[in-house]
């Protein structure tokens, strides 16, 4: 089984249903047996392709999730969940079809729904913020646990109350229209045969580009 075929199905397979396939549906798929499946599912895990829970079981394929994790996102006819605000404002550049989705959420510090139609021509207006908690050189060391603060807020000061209620200390706070730019591209070509990932220089690059800077993203 080629491991490119494997990853294609899975991602294809989202970007269609928004569903994760399962062992038996990539098996019949792709004429393999559920062992070679498993395995190659390991080794797309162990190249930053996937997520996989404690069962071996698809969680995210960026900027896919197959859990939620405080976003939604609705296409013209497909709902997805959001893996983090990053995601979910890249999938309307990702998919063919969607010029623009349905971004919904709630602050985690108060509770007040959100909801922005994010497009492709630019960013959405609104004065909420993003907070991301765990600096980059980290973030694969528990990706879910860092895609699931990866949230958006009200403003600012909601980002400071939640940080006092939690104790959780300060990351990087961008407004809508950074977090436009940085999702925008960094996802391009994620859906075609013979992907692959950015080297560090390729993706400090592309972060300066978009208007980040400093320690937490290790420029």
């Amino acid at each position: 089984m080629d491991r490119e075929d494997l990853r294609l199905a899975i991602y294809q397979a989202l970007s269609r249903t928004g569903r994760a396939p399962g062992l038996n549906d990539l098996s019949r798929e792709l004429g393999a047996d559920q062992a070679a499946v498993t395995g190659g599912l390991h080794e797309l895990a162990q190249a930053r392709h996937l997520a996989l829970d404690a069962g071996g079981q698809i969680v995210m394929a960026h900027p896919f999730s197959a859990v939620p994790l405080g976003f939604s996102v609705m296409g013209a006819e497909t709902l997805w969940w959001g893996g983090c605000a990053w995601d979910s404002f890249a999938l309307p550049h990702l998919l063919a079809g969607e010029d623009s989705v349905l971004v919904a959420t709630r602050c985690p510090a108060c509770g007040r729904a959100h909801a922005w139609d994010v497009g492709r021509d630019g960013p959405p207006e609104g004065e909420q913020v993003a907070h991301f908690l765990v600096p980059a050189a980290r973030m694969w060391d528990d990706v879910v646990h860092t895609c699931r603060n990866q949230r958006l807020f009200c403003s600012p000061d909601c980002v400071t109350a939640w940080l006092a209620a939690t104790g959780l200390e300060r990351g990087y706070v961008m407004d809508l229209a950074t977090l436009w730019r940085l999702a925008a591209h960094w996802y391009d070509g994620r859906l075609e045969r013979g992907y692959v990932r950015r080297e560090p220089a390729r993706a400090a690059a592309y972060l300066r580009s978009v208007g980040l800077s400093g320690s937490f993203w290790g420029l």
